[in-house]
C-alpha cells in the first residue's frame, strides 16, 4: 500500500475513515435509533441501538484479549492507542450497514441493489482506509467485518424472534392479536 501513495489519495483517504469513527457511528445510531422510536418501531430501535452498543463491548473485549500490535510507526499515517484486532471501524460499520439493510427491508419489503451496493462500498471504503493509512493489518480488517456481519446477523435474527414468540408487530412494537 505504500507504494500507492500520494499526498491527494491520503487526504482522501482520510476523510473516509473518519466516516468510520466512533463518533460518527455513534451519531447515525442515535439518530437511527429516535427516527425509528418516533415511527414507533421500537423492535428495531432496539435492534440497532443494542447491536451497535454491545458491538462496541464486543469489539473492545476482542481487541484487549488478542493484544495485537499495529503496524510499524514509519508507515503508519494514523496515530492509534488501542490494539489492532480486529479492526473497530471495518466491524462497526459492517454491524450498522447490515442492521440499516435489515430496517430498510423491514420497513419497505425489499432491499434495492444500489442502496445494498451503497451500504457495501460503505463499510468496504472504511475497512481499505485502515489498511492504506496502515492503521490496520488486512487481517484486522478482514476480522472486523467478519465479526461485524455475524454479530449484526445475531441481533436481526433475535429481533425477529422476539417479535414473532412475542406475538408482538416488528414495525410498531405493538401486540398483536392471533
Amino acid at each position: 500500500m505504500v507504494a500507492v501513495r500520494t499526498p491527494w489519495l491520503t487526504d482522501v483517504v482520510t476523510v473516509v475513515t473518519h466516516f468510520g469513527d466512533t463518533i460518527v457511528a455513534t451519531a447515525i445510531t442515535v439518530a437511527l435509533v429516535l427516527a425509528l422510536l418516533r415511527r414507533n418501531r421500537t423492535v428495531d430501535a432496539v435492534m440497532v441501538g443494542g447491536a451497535m452498543a454491545s458491538g462496541f463491548l464486543l469489539m473492545s473485549g476482542v481487541k484487549l484479549v488478542f493484544g495485537r500490535d499495529r503496524p510499524p510507526v514509519p508507515v503508519r499515517l494514523v496515530h492509534e492507542i488501542t490494539h489492532s484486532f480486529p479492526s473497530g471501524h471495518a466491524m462497526m460499520s459492517a454491524i450498522l450497514v447490515c442492521v440499516v439493510g435489515a430496517v430498510v427491508v423491514r420497513v419497505t419489503g425489499r432491499l434495492r441493489p444500489i442502496v445494498a451496493a451503497g451500504l457495501a462500498l460503505w463499510t468496504l471504503a472504511i475497512g481499505l482506509s485502515r489498511v492504506y493509512l496502515a492503521a490496520h493489518w488486512f487481517t484486522d480488517v478482514l476480522a472486523g467485518w467478519v465479526l461485524g456481519i455475524t454479530w449484526a446477523a445475531v441481533w436481526i435474527a433475535g429481533s425477529a424472534w422476539f417479535a414473532r414468540t412475542r406475538g408482538v408487530s416488528g414495525d410498531s412494537g405493538e401486540t398483536v392479536t392471533r
